[in-house]
């Protein structure tokens, strides 16, 4: 502990905020980005743009779902339909497969137009949005275990880098109307001040929720202690849609669709159906299972009910009125994802996003200058700083540097490639990798001002690049009313000027260290003559 408190929580937040702050910005990255991942999933599928996104008969599609789902794949274990939204024009439709022992089973996933009910042509094998969504908490190549404790435990540090910033920071309120440029790293400050001051409620929710979101695996203990098989037991009461059915040896012609979807919409007519499951479908065990949308509520898990494939009658039910703990759990899972909000405030959540991404940026670059002026002038950086200023540049230049590559990789590999999904994901690690390795050569504020050109330069192409690959461009989108593709193409051109600004920026503080540099070694020149 140093000499005062004021003091020990000014050296527990620097700590515990730069132990683990790339990691912390690669996840408030790829979280920011997941409010739109199912916009970009929409983007990432050319094949769905020309699908007008209009009101649709949900009896209707659910019947073609399923007779394109008999035709298609009788043989399979389980069928999905999900119906379209504002989000997702397409009915998405799935089949999964059994395959031999110690294998996964196949899913094959297909998309039906709503208005014309006919197979859509062109899909493409990609991830989407859903890549940054399980990117921000399984961090992808790693086990998924270790990767959601390392969350876990760099989410801890950012709540407590948030209460100590908190309690050492004594002007909270003055300093969000505070900035001072060209003040070298008072201006850092300065801005690590205004972007963690003017989204704290967001920080602060969006941390504490999130590790709510993984709460069983950090606190085990209540489930297993209520639960003879813990956390399984727990799990089989709470999801019980996600428990297996047994297969019987007995077939079955067709399931008792029409008994199923009667019952429910003569007892829920007002519920909208968000998605449907049937188990079994040519096994006398099937079960069909409907599962309501939540819309706007704070609720995470949706509705559901199941039916007897075979009889048509009414098994279960779940979530229809939830408990106490369930509308919390649920809601804090909710508000932490975000799939509560209109338009509008997923806005707000991606601005108050990348204020959290500034806030971690501009921390790691203070400690790194605060250490660099403190050098004397005939000492060399330490090992340490040199890393801190490597992964500084390869992390906050390098990630957007990486997902403007995903976009492109989404619209620049052949559709028939084997395993296109795993290369665009491939193609994001590979600039990412590349980047950090330039940055550990190249550490000087010139490599600053180059990646934030190159970003520029990258980020201003990506509408070209979509306009020349797809059948729209920004300015079909507008006249169109496609108003989510509109925005793709304006956010990547305000993504350009930003860094393109920044770069500027960087440049003429160069100038200015080199001008005063000059003007240094001219006074000691006229003092020695």
């Amino acid at each position: 502990m140093k000499d005062s408190f004021f003091r020990s929580m000014t050296w527990l937040h620097t700590w515990v905020g730069l132990l683990l702050c790339w990691l912390l910005f690669l996840i408030f990255f790829a979280g920011t980005i997941s409010f739109f991942r199912h916009e970009i999933s929409l983007w990432n599928q050319p094949a769905v743009h020309s699908i007008d996104n209009k009101p649709v008969d949900q009896k209707a599609l659910i019947s073609a779902g399923l007779d394109y789902l008999h035709d298609k794949a009788p043989e399979a274990n389980r069928w999905w339909i999900g119906l379209p939204s504002p989000r997702q024009p397409e009915v998405h439709v799935s089949h999964r497969h059994s395959q031999p022992e110690g294998k996964r089973d196949k899913w094959v996933d297909e998309r039906l137009d709503p208005n014309t009910l006919t197979h859509v042509e062109g899909i493409v094998d990609t991830r989407g949005g859903n890549f940054f969504y399980r990117l921000h908490f399984d961090l992808h190549y790693m086990d998924r275990k270790l990767a959601r404790w390392l969350v876990c435990l760099a989410s801890l540090f950012m709540l407590i880098a948030l209460i100590s910033g908190i309690v050492i920071h004594k002007r909270i309120f003055k300093d969000l109307f505070q900035f001072r440029p060209q003040k070298g790293v008072r201006a850092w400050l300065d801005a690590h001040n205004l972007s963690s001051v003017l989204a704290l409620p967001f920080h602060l929710m969006i941390t504490y929720t999130g590790l709510v979101t993984l709460i069983f695996m950090l606190f085990p203990d209540p489930a297993n202690t209520l639960y003879e098989d813990g956390l399984k037991g727990f799990r089989s009461d709470f999801y019980p849609e996600r428990q297996r059915i047994e297969k019987s040896e007995q077939t079955l012609n067709s399931p008792a669709f029409d008994s199923a979807f009667a019952h429910f919409h003569h007892n829920w007519p007002e519920q909208k159906i968000k998605r449907v499951i049937v188990d079994h479908p040519t096994n006398l065990s099937a079960t069909i299972k409907i599962y309501g949308d939540n819309g706007t509520l704070i609720r995470d898990e949706y509705p559901y009910w199941q039916y007897s494939g075979s009889t048509g009658e009414l098994i279960k039910t779940a979530r229809l009125d939830p408990s106490g703990g369930e509308v919390l759990y649920g809601g804090m899972i909710a508000v932490h994802s975000g799939r509560l909000a209109h338009p509008g405030l997923r806005w707000l959540y991606f601005i108050c996003g990348i204020a959290g991404c500034v806030m971690i940026a501009t921390g790691c670059i203070m400690w790194a200058k605060r250490i660099r002026e403190r050098l004397k002038p005939n000492q060399s950086p330490s090992f340490g700083l040199k890393l801190v200023e490597a992964l500084n540049l390869g992390t906050i230049m390098g990630l957007p540097l990486a997902t403007a590559g995903f976009f492109f990789a989404n619209r620049l590999l052949p559709a028939e490639i084997i395993g296109r999904a795993d290369k665009e994901i491939l193609v994001f690690f590979l600039i990412w990798l590349a980047t950090t390795v330039a940055a550990g050569l190249w550490r000087s504020s010139r490599a600053w001002q180059r990646f934030a050109y190159l970003n520029a330069a990258v980020w201003l192409l990506l509408p070209v690049c979509n306009a020349l690959t797809t059948d729209g461009n920004l300015i079909t989108y507008i006249m169109d009313a496609k108003w989510i593709l509109a925005s793709f193409d304006l956010t990547f051109l305000a993504t350009a000027v930003i860094f393109y600004l920044q770069g500027n920026k960087l440049g003429a503080k160069q100038n200015t260290v080199k001008q005063g540099s000059v003007q240094n070694r001219r006074l000691s020149r006229e003092q020695k003559v």
